[in-house]
């Protein structure tokens, strides 16, 4: 009798322990799900001030033709990114073409001189303080999700419940890279 009941206690106490690290690992999943998309949203404004930019760009360094198409074409290919990993690269990527641009701007002083210039290129540097802010933010939620569904006895009740590690937000090496600028 005794027996049983330290068997049913003990299947109560992991019955509850599942319970405890479900939830836990649903609301960090869900953390990381929200911080994710706070970079969206960030990302989505400076995708947004793209356009405006390329145009008054566009009228003053016409034969910068090739920049500007990899500016669209970085967009682009972020807005047809299905997977988080997916969005990171292309964020990347449109990050280092942004640099391009901004680094080409330099060479023309009636461009760097337009008011509509100075005042996109002004809120582009607030958006991406604020894309920098939140991919601190994500990086440091995903790195407290994925250490719970590592650490002994999450990653247990991980498997079981099949919670999958989060990707970090990290820059790519071709974007570490110091764009190179040729006139």
């Amino acid at each position: 009798m005794v027996t049983i009941i330290v068997i049913l206690v003990l299947i109560v106490l992991l019955i509850l322990m599942g319970i405890v690290y479900q939830n836990k690992f649903v609301k960090l999943q869900e953390r990381v799900k929200n911080s994710w998309s706070q970079i969206d949203v960030q990302l989505q404004k400076r995708f947004d001030l793209i356009p405006n930019l390329v145009e008054v760009v566009k009228g003053y360094a016409s034969h910068e033709k090739e920049t500007l198409e990899r500016v669209i074409a970085a967009r682009t290919h972020y807005t047809t990114a299905g997977t988080i990993d997916e969005k990171i690269k292309a964020s990347g990527e449109l990050g280092s073409v942004l640099s391009r641009l901004m680094m080409v701007t330099e060479s023309y002083p009636e461009l760097k001189a337009n008011a509509n210039f100075m005042d996109l290129q002004n809120q582009l540097k607030d958006i991406e303080n604020k894309i920098g802010f939140a991919r601190q933010f994500y990086n440091d939620t995903v790195t407290a999700y994925n250490q719970a569904i590592r650490m002994i006895p999450g990653n247990i009740f991980a498997g079981i419940f099949n919670f999958k590690e989060e990707p970090l937000f990290k820059v790519e090496a071709e974007v570490r890279e110091v764009p190179k600028v040729k006139f």
